[in-house]
């Protein structure tokens, strides 16, 4: 892995875009505040992009600095990929699933106690036990994403095989001890669908105890702000279409102030077997992607709670999506179709820029 700085505005395209003009430089001040960015590109496989407003590059770079560090905690906590020397992290839990309790940092526990709570609001929607189902899929699409021509889907009866070892109450919290047992010997966690917006509410909740403000964070399309902008006004990030035989890139501007705005899409992580895109978002109850909707942006004061409504909404109807946001203060959501048609809940227009 390795490490890039970018010390200009920088565009994220993953997901949602973040609208910074190019080309400022220390001379160009609001508020007696000047605007830096940085990105980096080795946490959480993504681009994650700082933009804050400062009187200094110094005091910029003590923020930056304190971000990334906290970036590579929650990473390297997170990840169920790699292993990395004297951490217990999610891939050492599954590891000694049905073996022995893996004692870990609270962190972990922290998230898998969000985890549950959004488990039950969704419904089982979002499941973090799911990680034998999913992780088929990941290794299908792997293996297939550039061989279109050879590619092939899951068996279902392996699929179903796999769904038996899925039962969150199976994850086994000691609190007092600080360790996690998996008592199923084939379950996994995945925590892809929370763990990125989880880390950034955390993230921003350390950094607003210091007392930053005027400052944005996009790790991956999972955009919080944290303040207005350094002269006062919204923040602004673009709608990527996913109908990427448009020339429009975006289909709307929307503002933010001190709220987290997050975006689940089928257009980014995909193969494609007999002409047919499989994405990346697997619905629980059937195993395979659902393809009702090619996008679902959440807008809410929470970072962690956006990123798992996100996928939530993606494998719900529009109809049990909005029952869900109607009962959420703060909450909003944007819903686009598998033929690009828009929807969204009654307060998503407040935020849309004419």
């Amino acid at each position: 892995m390795f490490r890039k700085f970018v010390r200009c505005a920088f565009s994220c395209s993953l997901i949602v875009c973040f609208l910074c003009s190019c080309g400022l430089n220390q001379s160009e001040q609001t508020a007696k505040l000047n605007k830096y960015t940085t990105s980096y590109i080795d946490y959480f496989d993504t681009v994650c992009t700082i933009v804050g407003y400062e009187e200094s590059q110094e005091e910029f770079d003590k923020v930056a600095s304190k971000t990334e560090a906290l970036l590579s905690e929650y990473n390297k906590l997170y990840d169920i990929y790699h292993s990395y020397d004297g951490i217990n992290n999610i891939r050492t839990i599954n590891q000694n699933a049905g073996i022995s309790a893996v004692k870990v940092d609270k962190k972990i526990i922290d998230l898998i106690d969000f985890s549950a709570t959004l488990y039950e609001l969704t419904g089982g929607t979002v499941n973090i036990a799911m990680g034998s189902v999913l992780s088929i899929w990941h290794d299908y699409r792997n293996r297939y994403v550039d061989d279109e021509k050879n590619a092939k889907l899951p068996e279902m009866e392996t699929l179903r095989e796999a769904n038996l070892h899925t039962d969150f109450s199976k994850i086994i919290i000691n609190r007092e001890e600080s360790t996690v047992y998996l008592s199923d010997a084939q379950m996994m966690l995945d925590v892809g669908a929370v763990a990125k917006g989880y880390a950034t509410e955390e993230i921003a909740k350390i950094l607003i105890a210091d007392g930053v403000t005027n400052y944005a964070l996009n790790f991956g399309g999972n955009i919080r702000t944290i303040g207005p902008k350094g002269d006062g006004s919204d923040w602004s990030a673009a709608v990527t279409n996913p109908d990427k035989t448009s020339e429009e890139t975006s289909i709307m501007k929307v503002r933010l102030n001190n709220q987290a705005f997050v975006t689940s899409g089928s257009y980014e992580r995909y193969y494609t077997v007999n002409g047919v895109r499989y994405h990346h978002i697997i619905d629980p109850k059937t195993l395979m992607p659902n393809n009702t909707f090619s996008a679902v942006s959440i807008l809410a004061k929470d970072s962690g709670l956006a990123d798992v409504l996100s996928t939530a909404l993606f494998n719900l109807t529009y109809e049990q999506g909005k029952e869900i946001i109607s009962k959420l203060d703060g909450v909003e959501a944007l819903w686009v179709t598998d033929k690009y048609d828009i929807f969204y809940s009654d307060g998503f227009a407040d935020i849309i820029l004419k």
